[in-house]
């Protein structure tokens, strides 16, 4: 399994490290990472956009997924839903909590929790990570 800080260096120029992702803690079942809820990742109101919330999310079970990949395969997300319960104000943070509720040979399925800073539930996503051969 690699370990949180070779998971990190490789999202690290990618957008997930745009957003400013951290990961926390990392297991075969189970990814935490934080994110700090920056103006630049809000609406006009200043609360975290809802697509940040869902790339953040699905950051997350990327990082689930390739952690139980086998050598010489890679994954996508085939799809997402998201249901959106409260906001995270400018200034903040929120952290995500991806929990594996499936991890199969051909498909993982990766269940998010987003709080806030005050631990209230913000978001609720469900996605489905597609596991491939690579080729070539």
């Amino acid at each position: 399994m690699p370990d949180i800080d070779a998971i990190q260096k490789i999202i690290e120029p990618l957008f997930p490290g745009l957003m400013g992702v951290r990961l926390l803690e990392l297991a075969p079942d189970r990814v935490v990472a934080e994110l700090e809820v920056r103006p630049d990742l809000c609406t006009a109101g200043g609360i975290l956009h809802g697509g940040a919330y869902m790339a953040f999310a699905d950051t997350l079970g990327a990082v689930g997924t390739v952690v139980n990949l086998a050598p010489g395969h890679h994954t996508t997300t085939t799809d997402s839903s998201t249901k959106f319960i409260a906001g995270a104000k400018v200034g903040t943070s929120v952290k995500g909590e991806s929990v594996a509720l499936h991890r199969g040979r051909t498909t993982m399925v990766w269940e998010t929790r987003i709080t806030n800073a005050q631990g209230k539930l913000c978001a609720v996503v469900s996605q489905t990570q597609l596991v491939m051969e690579t080729r070539g």
